[in-house]
C-alpha cells in the first residue's frame, strides 16, 4: 500500500470519527444536526443578552458609584497611611488599601469602562471614549487590542496577539522561540509588574525588542511605526509612573522613601492579584489553528465558550477582579457591566450544558497549578495545543 494511500485512510478516519462524535453529541443534547444545536444555542445567548441589555439602569449606575466611592475612600486612606505611618502594621494597611484601591481601577472600573459596558449610564467619565484608566496602559492601544482583535479572535493562533505575549508562548500554535524556554520563570516575574507588560505588549514594543519577525502587534516593522509605538508606550508610562513615584514622595517630603516604597508596594500587589486572576482565564482552554473561521454566530459563541475558563470566587475577590473570574461570559458579552455577568452565570451554564458546550469552571488554586503546568508545558519547542 502506498503512503498516500495510508495517509489518506488516516484522515478520513479521523473525519469519520469527529464526525461521529458530533453526531453522538447533537442525539445526546436532542438535536438533529450540529446547525441546529450552534443555532438553538445562539437563539438561546441572543434572548439573554437582549434581555440583560434592556434592564441595564439604574441598578449598574448605583453599582457603579458605589464602586467609584469605595475606590476614592480606599485611595485616601491608603495615601494617607502610608504618608502618616510610623509602625510596619500601619504602612502595611495604608499599602492593602492603595492596591485594592489600584485593582478597582484597573478592572471593575477601568477594563470594564474601555469595554463600553458603562455606556448606558449618564456618568460621561465613563464612557470609553475620553476615558483615563488609572493605570500605565495606553487606552487606544488596549482596545484595539484587547477589544478588537483578542475579543475578536479568541485563541485563534497568529490571530489572537495575547497568545504570543512578549517572551511568553501561551499556545503550541505560536512558533517556539529559545527565550520560550525561560517562561515557568519569566512567566511569574513578569505578574510583579502585569500592567507594565500589558502596556508593552499593546504598544508593539515587545515586538520591537523581542525582534520578532511576525509582529504579534504592529503592522509592520517600519522605523515609522516604531517611532510611533516608543511614543504611544513612553506618553502613559512616563505619565503615570511620575505621579506614583515622582509627584505623591514629593508631596510626601521628609517620607518621600517611604510614600515611594508604599506607592511601588502597591503597584505590584495589583499587579500580581490581576496577573493571576488574567492568565486563568484562557491559558489551557480550547485554542484554535491559524485558519479556524467561524461558521455562524452560534458557532462564534461556542468558540468564545471553549477558549474560555472561569474560576470560582467569592464576590469580594470577583470585584476586585472585574468579573473576570466569569471570562466566559465576559466574552459572550463583553459590554455587559460586571455586575450582570456575576449575575448571569448560571443561566450560561445552564445554556451550555443544554446544547453539549463545554464550560469549564474550577477554583482558583487548581486553575493556578494548571496554567503553570501548561506554561511549563509550552516551554518545550514540540508542545503541541
Amino acid at each position: 500500500m502506498q503512503v498516500s494511500e495510508v495517509f489518506s485512510g488516516a484522515v478520513k478516519s479521523v473525519v469519520g470519527r469527529r464526525k461521529q462524535l458530533r453526531v453522538a453529541r447533537d442525539s445526546a443534547t436532542g438535536f438533529a444536526s450540529e446547525e441546529e444545536r450552534l443555532a438553538s444555542f445562539q437563539r438561546a445567548l441572543d434572548a439573554l443578552n437582549a434581555e440583560v441589555e434592556a434592564e441595564v439602569g439604574a441598578p449598574d449606575l448605583a453599582h457603579l458609584q458605589r464602586i467609584a466611592a469605595a475606590s476614592r475612600a480606599l485611595e485616601i486612606a491608603g495615601r494617607t497611611l502610608i504618608h502618616f505611618s510610623l509602625d510596619p502594621v500601619t504602612f502595611g494597611a495604608g499599602v492593602a488599601s492603595l492596591s485594592a484601591h489600584k485593582a478597582l481601577e484597573l478592572m471593575e472600573v477601568g477594563h470594564m469602562a474601555l469595554h463600553g459596558a458603562y455606556e448606558k449610564l449618564p456618568l460621561e467619565k465613563f464612557h470609553a471614549k475620553g476615558f483615563t484608566w488609572k493605570a500605565p496602559i495606553d487606552e487606544k492601544s488596549w482596545m484595539l487590542g484587547h477589544n478588537v482583535r483578542h475579543h475578536q479572535y479568541t485563541n485563534i493562533a497568529g490571530r489572537d496577539p495575547d497568545l504570543d505575549f512578549g517572551q511568553l508562548r501561551l499556545a503550541g500554535g505560536i512558533k517556539h522561540r529559545r527565550l520560550h524556554r525561560f517562561q515557568p520563570v519569566t512567566n511569574v516575574i513578569s505578574w510583579f509588574a502585569f500592567s507594565n507588560a500589558i502596556n508593552l505588549h499593546v504598544s508593539g514594543m515587545l515586538d520591537i525588542y523581542l525582534d520578532k519577525q511576525e509582529p504579534a502587534v504592529l503592522r509592520d516593522r517600519s522605523s515609522k511605526t516604531e517611532r510611533e509605538a516608543h511614543k504611544t508606550f513612553l506618553s502613559k508610562y512616563l505619565r503615570y509612573h511620575a505621579k506614583e513615584y515622582v509627584v505623591f514622595p514629593l508631596l510626601a517630603g521628609p517620607f518621600f522613601l517611604k510614600t515611594l516604597l508604599g506607592n511601588v508596594l502597591s503597584d505590584m500587589a495589583r499587579d500580581v492579584y490581576a496577573g493571576a486572576i488574567i492568565y486563568c482565564g484562557h491559558v489551557g482552554a480550547s485554542d484554535f489553528p491559524a485558519d479556524t473561521k467561524a461558521q455562524s454566530r452560534g458557532h462564534w459563541y461556542a468558540m468564545q465558550v471553549e477558549a474560555a475558563y472561569n474560576i470560582d470566587l467569592p464576590l469580594l475577590w470577583s470585584i476586585f477582579g472585574g468579573a473576570l473570574d466569569k471570562q466566559i461570559e465576559h466574552h459572550l458579552f463583553p459590554r455587559l457591566p460586571p455586575n450582570r455577568l456575576r449575575e448571569i452565570a448560571p443561566r450560561v451554564r445552564a445554556i451550555c450544558e443544554e446544547h453539549g458546550v463545554t464550560y469549564r469552571s474550577a477554583s482558583w488554586p487548581k486553575r493556578l497549578k494548571q496554567v503553570l503546568r501548561e506554561l511549563s508545558k509550552l516551554s518545550v519547542a514540540d508542545a503541541a495545543a
